[in-house]
């Protein structure tokens, strides 16, 4: 543990209280940053930063509030502490506005997580540098001569983090994250510029691919969506690519948070224990998982972390319920919110089963859209590419489809066995029958 941390964080706990805060908790954030791009086989942006944020949440005369400031000298802390319980002591009450009770802080895991890579210091600017000029001589290289454009990224930070409440939580997180992707642009035909990419994020640098597969990914990826067409309105098998499941399983998961729940938007407020899926879908939410983005030993709130299974064989299991919405609602708390979301693969690979379906849509993106998390009705636009025994084919855009989620999710007939590992989500492609693809 940072001890400098450490002792501010204890230093401003005291303070808030002996300056009139009934309770109160502390985070502190120290974190490093190294942004690269380029474009046009120059550097576009180059920045790095480090930055130091204290946050207090001040609980005073049941009246809440939450403030920051990157000033962390003590003379300046204190006055920033005082203006903070001065202010909150003018805010309306809200009685459901507490610490939670240290209870939920027990039973906390003891285990290394595996989110910090040992070797950072050792990432130098020429092998960043070198890393992203790999990628966009290797997007460039496998585009060909229909390039517009190519972006190339690289980003990678190093973040430590330190909790204390005043009724007895400690905690300390220490991680590491690398980022490196591309976007190209490519000319179709007339006026037609579709725009791909490819990208991979992970907390240890030997876990990232090699910046020549990230650059041929990407114009992979980009190439396919040349000649996309608008087809007739029908209805086919549907196979959302597994990086692009997340984008639709949000408006399934957003009802499950204690605040849509208490505040009446949330279409599964009534559905714990009840079938609300396709028995093919299970929805693991694993704070433990050895190199996961969302890896963690204890919430924003300090609630010790679980894993839980959240929908098991189509049936609502749980939510995520935090400490506030728990006392709103008279509920159990469980997490602020999702670690690690794991939907478990299936055995079977794409190629085998597109050869199966016969005919169908191959989604590999998703364009604007909506989600009521009131009423579980969305719409959403997509592209992709029509699939005919096991070939992907014609390039399919700017069509549409729409249905409500308790109807959609149970249309899910099988899972992939290719779970997209460079994610909080990891999510195997997801097969879907009788979906109505909106065209012309």
């Amino acid at each position: 543990m940072n001890k400098e941390m450490y002792d501010l964080a204890s230093w401003s706990l005291k303070m808030a209280k002996s300056a009139g805060a009934d309770e109160c908790r502390v985070g502190i954030l120290s974190e490093r940053f190294v942004s690269i791009s380029y474009r046009e086989r120059k550097p576009e942006r180059i920045k790095e930063a480090s930055t130091r944020t204290l946050f207090i949440e001040v609980f005073a005369n049941g009246r809440y509030s939450g403030q920051s400031t990157s000033d962390l000298r003590k003379d300046a802390l204190k006055d920033f502490i005082a203006n903070a319980i001065a202010t909150t002591k003018l805010l309306a009450e809200d009685p459901f506005r507490t610490l939670p009770d240290p209870k939920y802080y027990q039973g906390r895991a003891e285990l290394d997580l595996g989110i910090l890579d040992p070797d950072y210091g050792k990432w130098t600017p020429e092998a960043r540098h070198a890393m992203v000029k790999a990628i966009e001589e290797s997007s460039l290289a496998n585009a060909g001569p229909k390039v517009i454009s190519v972006t190339a990224g690289g980003y990678d930070s190093r973040e430590e983090i330190i909790l204390m409440a005043s009724n007895g939580f400690e905690g300390f997180r220490e991680s590491t994250v690398y980022q490196a992707g591309a976007q190209i642009t490519v000319q179709d035909e007339g006026d037609r510029r579709p725009m791909g990419s490819s990208y991979a994020v992970c907390v240890k640098k030997k876990d990232m691919p090699s910046p020549e597969a990230i650059g041929a990914e990407a114009a992979k990826r980009t190439l396919a969506l040349l000649g996309g067409k608008k087809l007739k309105t029908e209805t086919l098998p549907v196979i959302i690519e597994n990086q692009n499941v997340p984008r639709i399983l949000g408006g399934l998961l957003d009802p499950m948070f204690g605040a849509n729940i208490q505040q009446k938007r949330s279409f599964l407020a009534d559905k714990k224990g009840k079938k609300v899926a396709s028995e093919k879908l299970t929805i693991i939410d694993d704070p433990f998982l050895v190199g996961g983005l969302g890896s963690r030993l204890f919430d924003r709130d300090g609630l010790a972390a679980k894993k839980r299974t959240m929908i098991e064989a189509g049936v609502l299991k749980e939510f995520w319920i935090d400490w506030y919405y728990s006392r709103k609602l008279g509920w159990e708390p469980t997490a602020g919110g999702p670690s690690n979301l794991i939907i478990p693969p299936g055995k079977r690979s794409l190629k085998e089963i597109m050869k199966d379906l016969g005919r169908g849509v191959f989604i590999t993106g998703f364009i604007g859209g909506n989600s009521n998390s009131t009423t579980g009705d969305a719409s959403i636009g997509i592209f992709g590419q029509l699939f005919e025994n096991g070939e992907l084919g014609q390039a399919v855009a700017e069509m549409n489809i729409a249905d409500n989620h308790l109807k959609f999710w149970q249309r899910l007939a099988e899972v992939a066995n290719d779970p997209w590992i460079y994610s909080e989500q990891r999510t195997p492609s997801l097969v879907f029958t009788d979906v109505v693809v909106s065209g012309v």
